[in-house]
């Protein structure tokens, strides 16, 4: 059997939004993934607490992507013993596909504002590192990032030339505080669940 050639899409998804699905099946297509895997992550000690249940961000995620055949939820970052390090859940995925190729995808931000704990030892475990672009982050931030990677290493990474997503979690709950729509920013599914368990408020 071919291996297949897996996304790994992590994050708190509070709340997923239209601006990751478009991330997902843009890395989808120039990367020629056969799926794109959601992985939520619980809230760790190097996170902010999410403001939506485990529950309600699973629920959302599924409600998400339920349309698109080439998008699959995990839950292997909701575990108990999860530490949300990246470094320590791609062994455990490894565990339950041990013979695809995974490539990790990231927004240009979360390279560059946060820090990545045991990167060396992560991009060994992967066949590609996709960011895509987000926020104001710029070029030469994004070369500054990879300063301490080996070269080698360092091949790993792809920059991929899409338009700029503007949607943000961080955008879409601060609208919702302030009693405004987020209709057509997030999945219509999403927008009702949203709605019906009045989230955010």
């Amino acid at each position: 059997m071919t291996p297949e050639n897996i996304g790994i899409f992590g994050g708190g998804f509070d709340p997923i939004h239209n601006g990751h699905l478009f991330v997902a099946e843009a890395v989808c297509e120039a990367c020629e993934l056969d799926r794109v895997l959601f992985v939520p992550t619980r809230d760790g000690a190097h996170r902010t607490t999410p403001v939506a249940t485990t529950q309600q961000r699973t629920d959302m995620v599924r409600l998400a992507i339920a349309s698109n055949p080439a998008f699959a939820f995990d839950e292997t970052d909701l575990a108990d013993d999860a530490t949300g390090f990246t470094a320590d859940l791609l062994p455990k995925l490894r565990e339950r596909y041990p013979h695809e190729r995974f490539t990790f995808i990231v927004g240009g931000d979360s390279l560059v504002r946060s820090r990545w704990n045991r990167l060396e030892a992560i991009l060994a475990q992967l066949e590609r590192f996709v960011i895509a672009p987000r926020g104001s982050v710029t070029a030469s931030e994004l070369d500054g990032a990879l300063d301490d990677i080996p070269a080698k290493m360092r091949e790993k990474f792809h920059f991929l030339d899409l338009p700029l997503v503007a949607e943000s979690a961080t955008l879409i709950r601060a609208r919702l505080a302030a009693r405004k729509s987020v209709r057509y920013l997030v999945p219509e599914s999403v927008f009702r669940y949203i709605d019906e368990h009045g989230l955010y408020r």
